[in-house]
């Protein structure tokens, strides 16, 4: 049996709205018990912290991946930790095998996943399925600028269609049953 992966594009921004990180530990939880291996950015700070808490709390297998240059933000007691030369080869790795991409609310880094993620998918080059947690509407400009991009013909609606936005937690734990 293939194990099942998620990778978890979030904030390593310790300054966020607590709601945000309260979230994802609800929704990493959900994750655990459908038997989910969690994957992330490996940092001890922000939601990224949240993130591998819950997975380990959960029992789960946490695999974290950082780049070099982020020596001393690794979080410590993850169930692996792979070391990147750059931040694209950490994108790669993190999405390696993902059965579903989540971006939680995060800055621009958790951005850069998610835009990127998008863009393979719509060449073939990943085939999971793809979100951004919209919690009280933090995505609302992305999604308006996506639905721009179809209204004049930049953006397929089809292709658009390959990215959801839960707005609860119960629909964002919806993507791991």
């Amino acid at each position: 049996m293939t194990e099942k992966r998620a990778v978890f594009f979030c904030s390593a921004s310790d300054r966020i709205h607590p709601k945000y990180n309260q979230a994802a530990r609800e929704i990493v939880r959900a994750a655990c018990l459908s038997g989910y291996t969690i994957v992330s950015g490996g940092s001890y700070r922000g939601t990224m912290g949240a993130v591998c808490d819950e997975a380990l709390s959960c029992g789960a297998p946490c695999v974290g991946v950082i780049p070099r240059f982020m020596k001393g933000w690794e979080y410590e007691g993850l169930t692996q930790l792979l070391w990147t030369d750059t931040m694209a080869e950490r994108k790669a790795l993190m999405r390696a095998g993902a059965h579903v991409a989540l971006a939680l609310p995060g800055g621009i880094g958790t951005t850069d996943e998610l835009i990127e993620t998008l863009v393979l998918r719509k060449l073939g080059r990943y085939d999971g399925r793809i979100a951004a947690f919209n919690l009280d509407g933090f995505f609302e400009p992305l999604i308006t600028l996506f639905d721009h991009f179809v209204r004049d013909g930049m953006l397929e609606p089809a292709d658009r269609a390959l990215i959801e936005f839960p707005k609860t937690v119960a629909e964002a734990a919806a993507l791991f049953e």
